[in-house]
This record gives C-alpha cells, structure tokens and sequence, in this order.
C-alpha cells in the first residue's frame, strides 16, 4: 500500500497537458455514474422512506463492511440477505486478494453496491486524506460512483479506536476543500460533531461504543444531543451511528433514537453466522426506524389498563 501512495504522488508530479487529459476521463466516468444514479432516483417512488447522503440516495439504511469475513462467498452472501446498497472499503489496510489470489471487487456487485472509501488505520490527518485521495483514484477508474464521497477515519491510538478530533477536523476541512462528500466517523461528543457539520461534513457518524467491541449503545443521552444540534434547523441532515453494534437489538435501538442509518461491520463478519446476522441486522434497523416513526408512547411509573374501564364488575384503588 506504501508503494501504492508512492506511485499517487509521482501521478501529481507529471505534466500539465496529462493532468489535463486525466481529469477528462475521470470527469467522463464520474458523470456517466451520476446520470445513472440521477435515472435510478427518479425511478423511486417519491413517496418511499428514502436515505440521502450526499448525491447518493438509497433504499437501505444499512451499510456494511468488507473486512474480517471467513471468505468472500460468505460476505458476498451477508451483502445479498441484507439488501444493503453501500458497503465500505478500507483503502490503507483492506486486503484485495485472499490467499487463493481471488480480488475482494469481484465479490462487490458494482451494479447494486455503492462502494464507500474508507479510510481506517490512518492516525494523522495527513495520511487520511492521501488514502482518500487514493480512493478516488480507484473507484474513478472502476467507474463508482463511490469516487465521490470518503468514510474519514483518523483514530487516536490502536487501542481504544476512537477518533482523533483535532486531526480528524484538519482532515475533514481539507477533503471539503477538495470537493469530497465527507462522512466522519466520530466520537459521541456533541461538541465535535457541530464542528465537524460547520466545517463542511456531509454526514457526521458517532460511535455508539469503540469498534469492533459490541457493547451497543453505551451513551444514548450524548448521541441524542447530537441528533437534535445537528437536525435542529437541518433535519435531513443525514446522521449514522457507526461502531460499536453487537446484534440487531443495538441497531433497532440506534434507529429508535431518530438516526438515520447504521453502520457496522464486526458484528455480522465475526457472527457464528455471519448470513443469518446479516438479515437480522436489516430487520432491526427496519423495525427501529418504524418504531421512531411512530412514536412510543410515554413512560409512566404506574400501569395503564388498556381495556375500558366504564362499567367494570370492581374497582380496586390503590391505599393512600
């Protein structure tokens, strides 16, 4: 992969004139994708709960990864069952090849699938925006439409996984700058995630609890605050809990609080049936965004019959 980002800035380094006649074709392939996204959105009905990131409009409001999977038969078939229409990709660190020498993109159906760059194992601002740029570069040349938009990652130390705030905002300003739809992953502090809006990110992404540990949604209050600052006066602004789900209960309670989509990745790849979880992760992200939707009814310290009470047989009160 150092040699990867090695041969991207002796790219930068060439001539004008080839600059000029790159940046034609990867228009070309960027707006070939567009107009097919613009004709598949117009084909929706309008009246459909639709996700909307960026210029991406999805069904879904599941978006799964791509690493950690036994085979690529088997995340192939996890993306199947869940009807996701986005999956994530590390760019520094996702192996492309399995031991066989098969490549992980033949497994991802890019007429179905939107591939997300992501730019996880990057600690500095610096190398998280060459890895975005870099995925650029791919997905431009396989025709993606995921060129467009970038999972910004910038962690703080291996341990822990969590973000980096002061790097992961350099990073952000940057990308924005670049014309990238950025969509950060975050830690479940309010602050931060008005920063990050303010400084230009298309989708602000809290953890619900560290990556990978499945300790579902550890601080609803924080992540409330959020959903509320960065929905008050923008409520389609698209906010998705990334990290941290461990089973479909975690991801209906996710949805439940108003975000709009999860994201996770270990929980299906590591499952004892990763397929089955899958499908169960699609379901509780619906059955939570109907139930949001809905809207429960309040909380009280004492029951509520709810059969009539006018002519019962007895009444009983309760001793003052």
């Amino acid at each position: 992969m150092d040699q990867a980002l090695e041969n991207l800035n002796r790219e930068s380094d060439t001539g004008d004139l080839a600059q000029e006649n790159k940046a034609k074709v990867n228009k070309g392939n960027v707006d070939t994708q567009e107009n097919k996204n613009n004709n598949a959105t117009d084909s929706l009905d309008a009246g459909a709960d639709l996700l909307r990131i960026g210029n991406h409009v999805f069904e879904s409001r599941l978006i799964l990864g791509t690493g950690k999977y036994d085979s690529f038969e088997v995340m192939q078939a996890s993306h199947q069952v869940s009807q996701t229409q986005c999956v994530t990709i590390a760019v520094r660190r996702e192996k492309l090849h399995d031991s066989s020498g098969r490549n992980i993109l033949d497994y991802v159906d890019p007429e179905r699938l939107v591939l997300l760059p992501n730019t996880a194992g990057c600690y500095d601002a610096q190398t998280a925006v060459r890895c975005a740029r870099m995925g650029r570069e791919i997905l431009t040349g396989l025709g993606n439409s995921g060129a467009d938009w970038v999972k910004l990652e910038v962690l703080g130390d291996s341990r822990s996984l969590l973000p980096d705030p002061i790097e992961l905002l350099k990073a952000t300003e940057v990308l924005v700058a670049e014309g990238f739809h950025v969509l950060c992953y975050s830690s479940d502090d309010p602050i931060i995630a008005r920063r990050l809006k303010d400084a230009g990110a298309t989708s602000v992404m809290p953890a619900a609890s560290p990556i990978g540990s499945g300790l579902g949604v550890l601080n609803p209050n924080s992540l409330k605050i959020i959903l509320d600052d960065l929905k008050r006066d923008d409520p389609g602004y698209p906010v998705i809990v990334d990290a941290g789900v461990g089973t479909a209960s975690d991801a209906a309670i996710a949805m439940e609080l108003g975000f709009d989509a999860v994201l996770l990745n270990s929980a299906v790849a590591q499952a004892q049936n990763p397929v089955k979880m899958a499908q169960a992760m699609a379901l509780g992200v619906q059955a939570g965004r109907l139930a949001f939707q809905s809207g429960r009814i309040a909380k009280s310290r004492y029951g509520s019959a709810s059969s009539p009470e006018v002519g019962v047989i007895s009444k009983k009160l309760m001793k003052s």
